[in-house]
């Protein structure tokens, strides 16, 4: 879709554009196979010499017209679907690196993507450095090695909310000739596009506010298709030297910016498979076409709620960087001025038994592993997301034992804030 159309009108429109008689909604393409005339034609595919498709665990219709529509709103040249948040965390890092490589990551992430990148490739040969997103540019320096392949933050951090400086560590990145990755899921492209900021690579867990409704887990990929992969051609030999499994093609030569997007797709999604289903895709899709009505109204709410917080006499702290005097407020001031999200975090005066204790009384909101969808929802994260890290990487991550994280959905600011208001009455 021409990129001259607002973000709202590509949120409804872009990725499907149907033909004379198609259906006006894409439809789900619920097939494993696709039939061709000829043996040559379905080898062609097989050869990456002509487009298509063939079997559903490397590309879809479905699919890659959602992942055309997110693309769309990222400003990216080329993206893919995954099947969680997760899957993307993994095949972006995994799309470039090879055992004895080395990434660096900003400390406050996601437990997931921490216990991933931390332990789960380290025994796959990769070794990541984590370094404090607040560090100066020496320090951020001093954390590259010859072998370093790549930098990963995340526009807002789940569950720290720290607000990443993206152009601080897209300077870093580029001038030691590596790409940063952004984890963009809490602040979606309705609030931040990181591309503008010098971000190469953008991923989500389209789980969370894309999908909106709690429906479809899901992850995307996006290449800006800035990168300039030849340049530095010797740290990304799996780009820019023949793949064998391909007949000896090399991914720059021959899909120039679309290398990457190519390789994940023919490579690690043949091998590894975490397609995302159709269905989910669908559903993704429904979800994406009111993003940009529902994002808006989640930041509202959520700085009507925080407000409440500040102001409550057993409420000792409260994170939400669209409220002035908040730490993280200019940096969120600079990369996402219309809002960031709908997520906060809070902590009690009576630490993290009156945290729990409150949450245990919360009726309209629930406590599920769940965070950014319609329905507001509660987490405690040292207890639950984060359980696996021990108390040093809880605070390297920026998760305090008495921190709440406070989904706030899109209903009746006031009710929710009612809802606080007993269940913080009950905590003696």
């Amino acid at each position: 879709m021409s990129k001259n159309y607002s973000i709202e009108t590509k949120c409804v429109q872009s990725g499907w554009q149907p033909k004379k008689g198609e259906p006006r909604v894409v439809p789900i393409y619920q097939s494993t196979t696709f039939k061709y005339d000829t043996s040559e034609q379905m080898g062609r595919l097989f050869d990456l010499e002509d487009s298509g498709y063939f079997y559903t665990r490397l590309q879809n219709p479905t699919n890659d017209a959602v992942a055309a529509k997110i693309c769309d709103l990222e400003g990216g040249y080329a993206a893919m679907l995954t099947s969680s948040g997760q899957a993307a965390s993994f095949y972006a890092i995994m799309n470039i690196v090879e055992a004895g490589d080395h990434i660096i990551c900003a400390s406050a992430v996601y437990g997931g993507t921490y216990n991933l990148y931390a332990h789960t490739i380290r025994k796959m040969g990769v070794e990541a450095t984590f370094v404090d997103p607040h560090a100066s540019e020496e320090e951020l320096n001093a954390a590259f090695r010859d072998n370093t392949k790549a930098v990963f933050g995340e526009s807002i951090a789940n569950p720290a909310l720290v607000v990443l400086d993206i152009e601080k560590f897209a300077k870093a990145a580029h001038a030691h000739g590596v790409p940063l990755i952004i984890d963009n899921t809490f602040a979606t492209p309705i609030n931040c596009h990181p591309f503008e900021w010098g971000a190469d690579i953008v991923i989500h867990s389209t789980t969370k506010y894309m999908d909106g409704h709690a429906v479809a887990v899901g992850g995307a990929i996006v290449d800006s298709g800035n990168f300039d992969w030849e340049a530095n051609a010797e740290k990304f030999p799996g780009l820019t030297t023949p793949d064998e499994t391909y007949h000896g093609i090399v991914y720059t030569q021959k899909f120039g910016k679309g290398a990457y997007i190519t390789k994940a797709t023919a490579q690690l999604m043949r091998d590894l498979g975490s397609i995302q289903s159709p269905q989910n895709a669908f559903l993704l899709n429904v979800g994406l076409e009111t993003l940009h009505l529902r994002v808006p109204r989640h930041c509202e709410n959520a700085k009507k709620v925080a407000q409440y917080l500040k102001k409550h006499e057993k409420v000792a702290w409260v994170n939400c960087a669209m409220i002035e005097g908040d730490k993280y407020y200019e940096l969120a001031q600079k990369y996402m001025p219309n809002g960031t999200c709908g997520v906060i975090t809070f902590g009690l005066k009576g630490g993290r038994d009156a945290s729990v204790a409150m949450m245990d009384h919360l009726e309209l909101t629930a406590i599920v592993t769940h965070v950014a969808d319609s329905r507001t929802c509660v987490l405690h994260p040292a207890s639950h997301t984060h359980r696996q890290m021990n108390e040093k990487e809880l605070l390297e991550a920026g998760v305090q034992p008495d921190l709440i994280r406070f989904s706030v959905g899109t209903e009746n600011a006031d009710d929710i804030i009612a809802d606080l208001e007993q269940a913080l009455e009950a905590v003696k």
